[in-house]
């Protein structure tokens, strides 16, 4: 009787085991289910909303990625993309896993097709753990902290000048954004999603990829941007190199009031620039006007009459950047080569000097 009731106690002991050990892999099971499903749910959401370009379910250069291999440690791995845009060092592959622009369900599938040749339907789980070491965005030029950026949510252009201080007096109003597809995963977006260019107005180059480039200019007025129209604030994508354009220069020396350096933002004429440094001297010779132009290598030499172009004899000439208009004077010798001008020191910081800030 004692023998029957220790068997049967063992019976009982078992059977318990075996139902905790159900309930608990079909706990495992549902979990899994359950974060595969959000998985695909996430990658099947809209790319763009509302002409928001959104790549961060997509890997980059730099995400921490792990896969997780369901009842098995030996073949988990985590680690990062090679700069060819593979996962580096992952092993029982066949084949290398490209992961660059993948999301997380398209990499656990190659992941599940390589190992399955070795594994008995393997459950893989791929996520990005980290995503805060991805390309870092720059701005600099005519801004007042030109400062790069780790972006950790959706921004746009207006706010990044915001927080760079606004523009400088040297703006000469042009933006130019230099976009690499890969960085940002633009193409691939892009490319799989139909926009309605409807609503981005008429400069389509905000969203035109051409494939056959690895990277494009994204020219802005500075204007357009203070007007608020919508393509001239784009949303800022990883890796985007922004420069705010600085005016170039003009130099007027010699019989004017006022030498100086004047910034050109639009057209000015010899006449225009003579006036803008205060205007002749008694001393001047507004009958000798010397321009001293450089193009392709060499030191161009234009003979203006002041004169003449009041009396409408002759055309009043557009300067160019880095002219220098030399009035001659009546007690000096006429100048045959073009002066020195003393530049000041407006070189502007590396891009790895600059300061980085966290947008999250």
């Amino acid at each position: 009787m004692v023998k029957f009731k220790h068997y049967l106690f063992a019976l009982l002991l078992m059977l318990v085991f075996s139902i905790t050990a159900k309930v608990l892999a079909q706990i495992e099971k549902t979990q899994f289910e359950d974060k595969a499903k959000n998985q695909q749910n996430t990658s099947k959401e809209k790319p763009v909303e509302n002409n928001i370009i959104d790549t961060d379910q997509l890997i980059h250069f730099g995400d921490l990625i792990d896969v997780d291999v369901l009842g098995s440690t030996e073949y988990d791995w985590r680690g990062t993309i090679t700069p060819e845009g593979f996962l580096d060092g992952i092993e029982f592959t066949d084949d290398s896993i490209y992961g660059l622009c993948q999301s997380e369900t398209q990499i656990a599938e190659d992941i599940k097709n390589s190992y399955g040749k070795i594994l008995n339907d393997p459950k893989i789980i791929v996520s990005i753990l980290d995503r805060s070491n991805r390309p870092l965005t720059t701005l600099y030029g005519a801004v007042k902290k030109p400062q790069r950026f780790n972006l950790k949510r959706k921004i746009h252009l207006n706010e990044l000048i915001i927080l760079s201080g606004g523009f400088t007096e040297k703006a000469n109003g042009d933006i130019q954004i230099l976009r690499q597809f890969e960085t940002s995963c633009f193409e691939k977006l892009t490319r799989e999603t139909i926009l309605d260019e409807s609503k981005i107005g008429d400069d389509k180059d905000i969203v035109n990829v051409r494939p056959d480039n690895s990277s494009k200019f994204i020219n802005i007025k500075v204007s357009d941007l203070l007007s608020g129209k919508l393509e001239a604030n784009p949303q800022i994508l990883y890796g985007d190199v922004i420069t705010v354009l600085n005016a170039e220069p003009i130099y007027v020396i010699g019989g004017v009031a006022n030498p100086t350096k004047i910034t050109v933002r639009e057209e000015i004429t010899v006449s225009r620039a003579i006036a803008s440094a205060g205007g002749l001297t008694k001393q001047a010779n507004q009958q000798n006007i010397t321009i001293f132009r450089r193009e392709n290598g060499q030191t161009k030499l234009m003979k203006i009459n002041l004169d003449d172009i009041e009396a409408k004899k002759s055309d009043d000439v557009i300067l160019k950047a880095y002219d220098i208009v030399d009035v001659a004077e009546k007690n000096r010798d006429e100048t045959k080569y073009p002066p020195i001008i003393r530049f000041e020191d407006i070189q502007e910081k590396q891009n790895s000097d600059l300061p980085i800030r966290i947008i999250d």
